[in-house]
């Protein structure tokens, strides 16, 4: 299996910018054109995208669907997208605007039951859990939700094993805290993550700086790497 690179493009008010840990007040803004950084990726050699509505991240109702029509009619590039996902007709109009898989965050840990149908329905090709964690006071793996704004209660071990047991394929983990930060990714939680669950394709995010730390997450296993503010800066 080869690893994949998903050059990340996070979209808010039309721009593309980068958030601190997830927080909101933290914004750095990068371009006016998001179109325009997709087909750079795409001409560097890039095949995915990982594209994110930061406005429906935190409100619901997906906007960027003519961004994500552009894209991948333009730079051929395969787009996995997320952000604002709360039903399954959700799931459905982002694929026919051309996503090949649809990111699930907040709805993934608050109704699981949900999620595993829209599994079912769509195929597990189709459909990538966003399983963004923060670590607690007691070395607990807890899951966040809206936007990284809200607890949610669940725990990293407990919704992997909900999935991996209901036939996913792509995982998205995030650490909050390294993301956005240029601090170097958490190794040690993904070769854990994939060591203990073998059937899912976990993707990396948060913190990666250089070629030394795609390496290192290289070693763990991991299927894929989502690359942000380390590609901007």
């Amino acid at each position: 299996m080869s690893l994949v690179i998903y050059p990340a493009i996070d979209v808010r008010e039309g721009g593309v910018v980068r958030l601190r840990q997830g927080n909101y007040a933290q914004e750095t803004r990068y371009l006016p054109n998001p179109l325009e950084l997709a087909a750079t990726y795409a001409a560097q050699g890039a095949t995915w995208l990982h594209l994110v509505d930061l406005d429906a991240a935190r409100n619901g109702g997906y906007t960027l669907t003519p961004l994500l029509q552009q894209i991948v009619e333009r730079t051929g590039l395969q787009v996995q997208t997320g952000g604002g996902v709360r039903a399954e007709d959700d799931v459905a109009r982002m694929l026919d605007a051309g996503a090949s898989r649809v990111v699930v965050g907040s709805v993934a840990v608050r109704e699981p039951e949900r999620v595993v149908a829209w599994i079912n329905r769509f195929g597990p090709e189709k459909v990538v859990v966003a399983l963004d964690t923060r670590r607690d006071d007691d070395g607990i793996w807890q899951l966040p939700v809206e936007g990284w704004t809200q607890a949610s209660g669940c725990t990293l071990p407990a919704l992997a094993t909900r999935f991996s047991d209901a036939g996913l394929t792509h995982v998205l983990c995030t650490d909050v805290e390294r993301d956005g930060m240029l601090a170097g990714p958490n190794v040690q939680l993904y070769a854990e993550l994939v060591a203990a669950f073998p059937t899912l394709q976990v993707q990396a995010s948060g913190g990666v700086r250089d070629l030394a730390d795609v390496a290192a997450l290289a070693g763990t296993g991991c299927a894929g790497m989502v690359l942000g503010k380390a590609l901007l800066e």
